[in-house]
């Protein structure tokens, strides 16, 4: 049986980086049965966690799109002891495959509309008849994700009104009538070859090449033989123009998103893409040291630059000396302010919309006199 406790948030570890939607969850937990759990968290799988501790009979799946994520939420939940022996964490381009009992999904007011109902579409698909799905969000006032539900069950319940968010409930009476298709192929030209790409929800610049890639593309220089590095590679268009660029190219293609992986793979597969590896990396571990001849990257603008951060120095360790980085922003100033730290001949010019900040790796004496200087600023 069950065990029911009266607070369960008290014996969740790391209780206090549990965002409002994923409270509203883990408050529900006393009304949800279930053994076969897939979720997704806000946060730090805290909604997993509890029900896997309420709920010792069950099994619970919690799925993250990026590794990043994932890797955090493996950590908070290892600090306070072993893991809950009944949950298990998933970085996959899809929910698991596999039939569930009950489906729970947390929301981010204003997240991407079609992943939120790429997802409930996966979720009802792996529900079994009679199993149940619920679904909170932080906004209070939410209508959207209501509506988006009403496709899928022909009956949604809204709990009252809670001032954190809103929770929905809904049961799976039978199959769905029509499945949606979110995924998409687009074509891009470079040179005069036309380049097919793929993205999906959740994946950057779903549907179109970003204008930022464009202007990196229009901008590098690639040479034979070179071995160039994407950071954040995205859907790879970015990956896809410079394998094509010059003969004998290798491209090592690194992203955080599982998806993000999964569209580059179909588009080499597509466009017979000659010298692109891809991997899944949050940390920038993969790429080898001192070995590449050119670095590209097109930060996200939130994370309050430590994206940017982190790419710049793996393209530092990774480059050969004297090599180069290239980045796309639309913010070039606190770029030509940090690199130096890293990189020699900073330099700015202007793409279209965009900026294209470049810098040269330092000599090792150089760079090593740098480093120290970085040590100290982060300590």
């Amino acid at each position: 049986m069950a065990r029911r406790n009266k607070n369960v948030e008290e014996e969740i570890p790391h209780s206090f980086f549990i965002r409002p939607q994923e409270k509203l969850l883990i408050d529900a937990i006393p009304e949800l049965t279930g053994s076969r759990v897939l979720c997704t968290s806000a946060g730090r799988a805290q909604f997993a966690v509890a029900y896997a501790l309420d709920h010792p009979e069950a099994v619970v799946d919690c799925w993250f799109l990026d590794v990043f994520h994932k890797t955090q939420s493996d950590f908070r939940i290892g600090e306070d002891g072993p893991p809950p022996p009944n949950l298990n964490l998933h970085c996959l381009p899809d929910l698991p495959e596999q039939e569930a009992d009950l489906v729970a999904f947390a929301f981010k007011k204003g997240g991407e509309a079609e992943l939120t109902r790429d997802l409930m579409q996966q979720g009802y698909q792996r529900l079994v008849e009679g199993g149940r799905m619920i679904v909170s969000t932080d906004n209070d006032e939410d209508q959207w994700i209501h509506k988006e539900l009403r496709e899928l069950f022909p009956k949604v319940t809204r709990r009252p009104i809670l001032k954190q968010g809103t929770v929905y409930l809904a049961t799976k009476v039978g199959p769905l009538k029509k499945v949606r298709d979110f995924n998409c192929e687009f074509a891009f030209r470079d040179q005069g070859r036309l380049i097919y790409a793929y993205s999906r929800p959740g994946v950057f610049s779903h549907r179109h090449i970003d204008p930022g890639a464009r202007a990196l593309i229009n901008t590098m220089a690639i040479r034979p033989k070179m071995k160039v590095l994407d950071l954040g590679c995205g859907a790879g268009t970015v990956s896809l123009a410079a394998a094509f660029q010059a003969e004998n190219v290798s491209v090592h293609a690194v992203d955080s998103n599982a998806r993000a992986i999964q569209s580059l793979e179909r588009g080499i597969a597509k466009n017979e893409a000659p010298g692109i590896t891809v991997v899944l990396d949050a940390e920038g571990q993969s790429p080898a040291s001192d070995e590449f001849d050119l670095a590209l990257a097109n930060p996200p603008y939130f994370s309050n630059y430590a994206i940017a951060d982190l790419f710049l120095d793996t393209a530092h360790r990774a480059l050969k000396p004297k090599a180069k980085v290239l980045i796309v922003t639309k913010t070039p100033n606190w770029f030509v302010e940090r690199m130096p730290l890293w990189y020699a001949d900073v330099e700015v010019a202007e793409a279209n919309d965009y900026w294209i900040v470049t810098g040269r790796k330092r000599k090792e004496q150089q760079s090593d006199q740098f480093e120290g200087r970085r040590s100290r600023e982060r300590d």
